[in-house]
């Protein structure tokens, strides 16, 4: 722990996950991952409302999902720049202030391990995230009360933390896989200088995706409906479809499940898994060729490759991968760390550490931007790139364009992002308009794309009849939310009462004992049923020594159960 009287308050480093979330430091010459209250460096990225009206978030929350499943989110990160809204019990969230409690859990995490209060922190996202969805992360980190010097890309933040270990030229390709996103970026390292050249990706393909096709799977085999399940039976079979999944490696696995009061049960080996996530795994190839193909580079040219995210510990996809690439990739750092861990490094070059302002990097415009515009000859509205997908940022293009009738008094510029010839397929970003004087002739106007490596988007438009020029900065506020929804936000999440830090080990373990209690059967349910009492007991004494002797051996019975 550092003196909080002799140093300044360090900037974070933040992986926000789909599936889990981890903060890291930079701290003597090195990034250095920070422990949650439960001694863990993974914090489950999960929320979930007590009865008691208090939020949990974590390991707590997560065990929840079974019990709980009506008071209980996860994966809310996949719809982040949507509107949509989820339920908690009696409570409405949106995805960016669920967001917001697993970034304030984090902060308490660090401003405990370091003694001082935090402020600041650089958050990945992936990397073809879309600029709302930007905007949207960087409100739930205001809503936590963290300022957002930096959102870098997750294969970036993973390139970061290689950079410091692989002191040598390379080509390398960032196969990123995470529990709700799939990203590849293609770089070269040349050190001091770390250079994107591609990046591309599917923000809806990661390791949820492929549990819930093994669910799907299990559910049609047993000639079940979703709707016709319980939302606790529904939830405990994805809970142990999920544990299933990771146990492939293996060998066979067996299912038994009585969820829905039926004796039923389902086997699975590898094969019959890889026939079930066929379509994902061919998912997975577009992303690859697409990024291979913007660098203008074959996989025989790659030097190295880099496995990111929970889910590359899936024996098919690590299979997959080799076979792809005909070589093994890196894997001497954690793929469930190695994003936090470039983040804090990246949060040190920002704060200019001595130890590592010698490092620079580079990065691409993930997605294509431009303006809707006509086509002249059939008369139909298109997207007009300016800025094409995997261009070096920072960057400023310039493209001419002409009003369409010489009586014309104003043109709207309407910007947009995507990888699609008609406007309306693509993602809508900003509008303004820009005033003409008519002068009885089509009038050119020039318009300027700037983008900057915080993905800050300026427009400006220039009239060479007339020399007049106009500037519009994309409003880096989320669409949708004006002044009083994100005062709204702040009000709601203020006025949340948060379960105590110092407490969330008790509370974590009642939550893993109700998890165990409702997956087991016979006499290890009444074993179990017994610690819960036994437990809840401990904790009414408020005797402090008994509860964390009670804890620790209680933990490790479950462990020993393997709940």
């Amino acid at each position: 722990m550092q003196d909080a009287s002799t140093s300044p308050a360090p900037m974070l480093g933040i992986d926000l996950g789909t599936t889990n979330s981890l903060v890291a430091v930079w701290q003597d010459g090195r990034a250095q991952l920070i422990p949650n209250a439960l001694g863990d460096v993974l914090t489950p990225s999960v929320v979930s409302l007590d009865e008691d009206g208090s939020i949990l978030v974590g390991k707590a929350a997560r065990s929840r999902l079974t019990t709980h499943p009506q008071r209980t989110a996860a994966a809310f990160k996949r719809f982040m720049g949507s509107e949509k809204k989820i339920t908690l019990g009696d409570q409405v969230f949106s995805p960016e202030e669920l967001s917001a409690l697993v970034l304030g859990a984090l902060k308490a995490d660090a401003e405990a391990f370091l003694g001082c209060p935090i402020s600041e922190a650089v958050i990945s996202v992936p990397a073809y995230f879309s600029d709302e969805q930007r905007k949207r992360t960087s409100f739930a980190a205001e809503l936590a009360g963290l300022k957002v010097q930096r959102l870098i890309n997750e294969p970036t933040a993973a390139a970061m933390a290689y950079g410091l270990h692989e002191q040598k030229f390379e080509r390398t390709l960032i196969f990123d896989l995470g529990g709700g996103t799939f990203d590849v970026t293609v770089l070269e390292y040349a050190l001091p200088l770390i250079e994107v050249h591609a990046s591309t990706g599917d923000n809806f393909l990661g390791g949820e995706d492929f549990t819930g096709a093994l669910l799907q799977a299990c559910l049609q085999h047993w000639q079940l409906k979703p709707a016709t399940l319980a939302p606790q039976a529904l939830a405990s079979l994805a809970d142990a479809i999920e544990q299933l999944k990771c146990k492939l490696g293996e060998g066979e696995q067996h299912l038994s499940w009585n969820g829905d009061g039926v004796s039923r049960h389902w086997s699975l080996d590898e094969a019959r898994a890889q026939k079930i996530w066929a379509p994902l795994l061919a998912r997975i190839r577009a992303p690859i060729e697409q990024a291979l193909r913007d660098a203008r580079l074959r996989a025989s040219d790659l030097d190295s490759l880099v496995l990111v995210g929970g889910a590359t510990r899936m024996p098919v996809i690590q299979q997959m991968v080799s076979t792809l690439f005909g070589r093994l990739p890196y894997r001497h750092l954690d793929p469930d760390t190695i994003v936090a861990l470039g983040a804090a490094t990246q949060a040190a070059c920002k704060a200019r550490d001595s130890a590592i302002e010698e490092l620079i990097l580079t990065d691409v415009c993930p997605y294509t931007l431009g303006i809707a515009a006509m086509d002249g000859e059939y008369q139909t509205e298109i997207f007009a790139p300016i800025i094409d997908r995997n261009t070096v940022i920072p960057t400023s293009r310039i493209k001419p364009f002409y009003s369409t009738h010489i009586e014309q008094t104003a043109i709207s510029i309407r910007v947009y992002q995507g990888e699609r010839p008609w406007v309306e397929d693509n993602i809508f970003v900003d509008s303004f308009k820009i005033p003409l004087t008519p002068n009885g002739k089509i009038q050119r106007l020039d318009v300027r794309f700037s983008y900057d490596i915080n993905g800050l988007l300026e427009v400006d438009v220039t009239l060479p009849q007339t020399r007049e020029q106009f500037s519009h900065v994309i409003d880096r506020s989320p669409t949708g939310l004006d002044e009083d929804a994100r005062q709204a936000s702040h009000e709601r999440l203020a006025g949340l009462k948060i379960h105590p830090r110092d407490a969330l080990p008790n509370r974590t373990l009642l939550a893993r004992l109700e998890r165990a209690w409702a997956q087991s059967l016979g006499a290890e349910r009444d074993a179990i049923g017994d610690w819960l009492n036994e437990f809840s007991a401990i904790l009414a004494g408020q005797e402090s020594t008994e509860i964390a002797g009670a804890r620790q051996r209680l933990i490790e019975a479950l462990d020993d159960m393997r709940y």
